[in-house]
């Protein structure tokens, strides 16, 4: 069949430390008390995206990507599965400080899916921060007594930020989202999380939240933050579109649309775009999908030329 572009309804997740932005600001829909998360682009079991639109209307993205792997285009053939998870995040409080496992971690231990991600940021409160990594070089053993002395944040780095702030943060990195900062991540096809410290908080059983301290010390890397090679600044097209990352993994870019843009989804890769900002239209070949804040479309590979008319700012990805 000839595939059009798919406007996605996205998986909501509700956390201790989620707020209602999403719900309230950006049109994401839901019975629960809060959004957390809202997954933009999903075909991972924990969470599902649905098709909102056309023939395929409310069959999940993992349904048809299954039926059609060649919908990722040629680019995703070294892949397992399908590749990435695109989330929007709301942290109205503190989320654990945590770590994500590497690749060679996840194959030496039989267990889990390696977490690279990447973080665009969308609006911050006043004195809102990020933690990556730490003040300084320490040991894992150095790690470990911090973690059981209950001064891990006396050794952690905080990063003051702001809107437009853009973090790629590779597996092995302690990290945490802190009070008052919304983003977009954009992330490997994992949900695999060590927590290292979570306040001291309870969930909704009571109990404290489980913590993965073995895990944690085995892959962390006990170091500064430093920006990755993958990090760009470059600009193209008159300046509408400037990338962000470029890795093995994923490649992420932000569209500012002021007018029309035309853009190619080749037969090497899908093309992924989160509307941020702002309104319009995506048209193609095959079908046309009306764009506002918080829509996210996914146009196959092979659907060529797609343009993009209106006011608005989006993150693109491709792999």
């Amino acid at each position: 069949m000839n595939f059009y572009p798919f406007k996605l309804e996205p998986y909501v997740s509700e956390t201790i430390w989620g707020g209602r932005r999403l719900i309230d600001e950006y049109g994401i829909v839901t019975e629960k008390s809060n959004a957390a998360e809202g997954w933009m682009l999903s075909c991972h079991e924990s969470g599902l995206c649905s098709i909102a639109n056309g023939e395929l209307k409310g069959k999940t993205l993992r349904e048809v990507y299954l039926s059609n792997p060649g919908i990722c285009g040629r680019n995703a053939v070294k892949f397992d599965d399908f590749p990435i998870l695109i989330k929007f995040i709301d942290a109205r409080d503190d989320l654990s400080i945590q770590v994500h496992p590497t690749a060679q971690y996840c194959e030496k231990t039989g267990r889990g899916q390696s977490k690279t991600e990447c973080w665009y940021v969308l609006d911050t409160a006043p004195g809102a921060c990020l933690i990556l990594g730490f003040k300084e070089k320490i040991s894992s053993e150095e790690f470990r007594r911090l973690i059981e002395e209950g001064r891990l944040t006396d050794a952690v780095k905080k990063y003051d930020v702001k809107k437009g702030d853009f973090f790629f943060i590779e597996s092995g990195t302690l990290h945490a989202i802190c009070k008052g900062v919304l983003l977009a991540e954009v992330q490997e096809s994992s949900n695999t999380t060590y927590r290292v410290f979570d306040y001291n908080r309870v969930g909704k059983d009571g109990k404290p939240r489980e913590l993965h301290i073995d895990d944690a010390v085995a892959v962390t890397k006990c170091e500064p933050y430093t920006p990755s090679q993958f990090c760009k600044d470059e600009s193209l097209y008159n300046g509408a579109k400037h990338i962000l990352a470029e890795c093995p993994l994923f490649n992420v870019a932000e569209l500012k649309v002021n007018g029309d843009f035309t853009g190619n989804a080749d037969e090497n890769s899908f093309v992924s775009l989160l509307v941020l900002e702002g309104e319009g239209e995506l048209s193609t070949v095959n079908g046309n999908v009306s764009l506002c804040k918080g829509v996210s479309v996914f146009i196959p590979a092979k659907t060529g030329e797609y343009k993009i008319s209106g006011n608005l700012n989006l993150l693109e990805t491709t792999i």
